[in-house]
């Protein structure tokens, strides 16, 4: 009875862009009569997932159970952030019923499945499952799973290559750990996408994962909350190329903060993140704008040059109209000058 009793918590992972911060939201308007918490874990200083996930907090799912975790991996942060951030929720009165936890983009899922077995929250909590959503698009274009063939054809003709890269392990390890994949974002890819897709998800996992096609975050909670995995005790059969101790970090990425002054039109802004995605090879551009003359504040996601925005709310009496960006690339593509030269200098300069 003791595991029947422990809270359950999903695990949502993903590579970046990939559509984790609208599921958790539909989940959170959509949570099967659940009372729900949330474990949001930020890449970078600035909090821009958990913001939005505040405001979209109901009954079920206040925004005082809404935690956000920013000083770096939780993997990496156990005992500090991670261990105190459980407790916490776990004190909440009324308790929640299902705890949500978004990994960052660049969060490799197989440590942070060790940390469920601290001795602290061991008896208290289980992994419920892990669900890994895998950019449709993206996966058949092949930029997040590495063609074998070319690969060795690498490592015969230059000897400094002995791995795969980093972007290409972390989609893996995602995949591998997964119990359940939910392929974001499929009338982007179109059937032969979705098809092509499917097929280097079923490549990589190392055992039959059930995949769900799923657009704008919109699944059934039943689908992906109560699988009861109980992942802490399944750990072999989730391999990992981070298997080792002490082989686990972010040293091949970086993020930077881009304070950004006020608008006259969202189109500069998205021409401006196009041409430094193509320019710098950047990953992940997320965060938020003020637009002249909106009282509505410009919520800004971009994925490599796809770039997306909408308003989400209107700007708070007591908070500065001032845009903020976190841009997040490979580590040796990050130039704060010449990131924060593209996105604010001509047009200030204009202004």
């Amino acid at each position: 009875m003791a595991d029947l009793e422990k809270l359950p918590v999903t695990v949502v992972t993903g590579f970046l862009g990939s559509g984790k911060t609208t599921l958790i939201s539909h989940l959170m308007r959509n949570p099967g009569g659940k009372r729900l918490a949330v474990v949001v874990n930020e890449f970078g200083d600035v909090g821009v997932d958990g913001e939005i996930l505040k405001g979209c907090a109901i009954p079920e799912c206040p925004a005082e159970n809404v935690l956000e975790l920013a000083n770096g991996c939780i993997c990496c942060t156990v005992a500090d952030d991670f261990i105190p951030t459980i407790e916490a929720l776990l004190k909440l009165d009324p308790r929640p019923e299902h705890i949500l936890i978004e990994t960052s983009g660049l969060a490799l899922p197989k440590p942070l499945l060790k940390a469920f077995d601290w001795p602290d929250i061991r008896s208290k909590i289980t992994v419920d499952g892990v669900i890994a959503l895998a950019d449709a698009e993206a996966v058949a274009a092949g930029r997040f799973a590495p063609d074998v063939a070319r690969v060795d054809a690498q490592r015969l003709a230059d000897e400094s290559i002995d791995h795969e890269t980093p972007l290409s392990e972390v989609f893996e390890d995602q995949i591998s750990c997964a119990d359940i994949v939910l392929l974001t974002k499929p009338d982007l890819a179109g059937p032969e996408g979705v098809a092509k897709a499917r097929e280097v998800i079923a490549a990589e996992a190392p055992r039959p994962l059930p995949v769900v096609e799923v657009a704008e975050g919109a699944v059934d909670p039943r689908v992906i909350l109560g699988l009861g995995a109980a992942a802490e005790d399944d750990m072999d059969a989730r391999p990992s190329h981070h298997d080792e101790p002490h082989d686990h970090d972010h040293d091949d990425f970086e993020s930077v903060v881009i304070d950004i002054p006020e608008l006259g039109d969202p189109a500069d802004l998205v021409a401006r993140i196009e041409a430094l995605a193509r320019s710098r090879n950047i990953l992940r551009v997320k965060g938020y704008a003020a637009v002249a003359g909106k009282p509505m504040r410009l919520l800004v996601q971009a994925v490599g040059a796809r770039v997306r925005h909408q308003y989400d709310r209107p700007w708070r009496p007591d908070e500065a109209r001032q845009g903020r960006l976190v841009v997040i690339a490979e580590h040796d593509d990050i130039d704060q000058a010449a990131i924060r030269e593209a996105l604010t200098e001509a047009r200030e300069a204009a202004e």
